[in-house]
């Protein structure tokens, strides 16, 4: 990456031990990691002027690459997690910037095994995997979508896919692609399963786990954002809608109670859809993540009070 350099890559460009020093001092040099510096006006571009937290924190990950990376002494390539977060993925849980995890191909000479705050992968990095974002070597995005389906439980893996999906990063064909190149890779049955279950209608990393809670529970699968009504006109724009069972749900989260005056619509809407016949069930992240099955329970109740058969 242009901005950052190790230490024996500025002694040779002219500047002394003292130097680099007082660099870093006046704040003209950022210390990345022992030996690896990036200029301020890097520091910048990638982290301090970002333009919200979701880009500062890919900003942050993109530059401890390519510390990471600038030190390894093999062709080695971001990947997992920290070229998710680089390239903006739906991951649960909180981000791992400090953890920079690359990708080593099998005999390949690194250095940076046992690094602190390095995860090392050893897989195999064809030219068609690997792709230079910024200056640093990362995994495709296709790649980093069946890498993280192969070691990840399901449901978190369809999240990471459905946002690649619905970013329009990588398509079902390219993952695909992937999967057959590599067919003896550990965990690779569970990719092909999260490769097919993802859906680019997915809008949220919150509806991607409650889709995935569904198939979980075997119920049907729902339609995804379908706009409905009555006859006489169109209510609103729905999550998931179970159209047999006349069943409305709704990922709530916490944009969608922002403020007071969404909050009544939130509830006006609901008054409306089932006024027009519709059951509707709302489940938030706790609920999801935590009681699955009382959600599941309260769409069935929602299944038997429509009636259907």
């Amino acid at each position: 990456m242009e901005g950052v350099r190790t230490t024996a890559e500025l002694l040779s460009g002219g500047l002394s031990a003292g130097r680099i020093r007082r660099l870093v001092r006046d704040g003209a040099l950022c210390s990345l990691r022992p030996g690896v510096y990036a200029t301020a006006a890097t520091v910048s571009s990638l982290v301090r002027d970002a333009r919200d937290d979701r880009a500062r924190q890919a900003g942050g990950q993109l530059l401890q690459l390519a510390a990471t990376l600038a030190v390894t002494g093999s062709r080695s390539a971001g990947s997992h997690r920290s070229a998710a977060l680089v390239y903006g993925l739906g991951l649960v849980g909180r981000g791992t910037e400090a953890v920079a995890e690359i990708t080593r191909a099998p005999g390949d000479r690194g250095s940076c095994t046992g690094r602190l705050g390095v995860r090392v992968h050893i897989a195999a990095l064809p030219a068609d995997h690997v792709v230079s974002y910024r200056g640093v070597l990362l995994t495709s995005v296709p790649r980093t979508v069946i890498d993280l389906a192969r070691t990840m439980p399901f449901a978190e893996g369809v999240a990471v896919a459905d946002s690649a999906l619905s970013a329009g990063l990588t398509s079902k064909s390219e993952l695909s692609d992937v999967i057959a190149g590599c067919p003896r890779w550990p965990g690779l049955q569970q990719a092909r399963e999260v490769a097919a279950f993802s859906d680019h209608r997915s809008e949220s990393v919150l509806e991607s786990l409650g889709r995935a809670v569904f198939h979980r529970f075997g119920l049907p699968p729902p339609d995804l954002q379908v706009w409905v009504g009555d006859d006489d006109e169109v209510i609103g724009r729905v999550d998931f809608l179970w159209r047999r069972y006349r069943t409305i749900g709704e990922a709530d989260g916490a944009i969608k109670y922002q403020t007071p005056g969404r909050a009544v619509a939130q509830l006006e809407r609901d008054a409306r859809l089932r006024a027009a016949g519709y059951e509707v069930v709302h489940f938030t992240w706790p609920a999801i993540t935590r009681v699955p099955a009382q959600v599941v329970d309260s769409i069935r109740v929602a299944f038997s009070r429509s009636g259907a058969g």
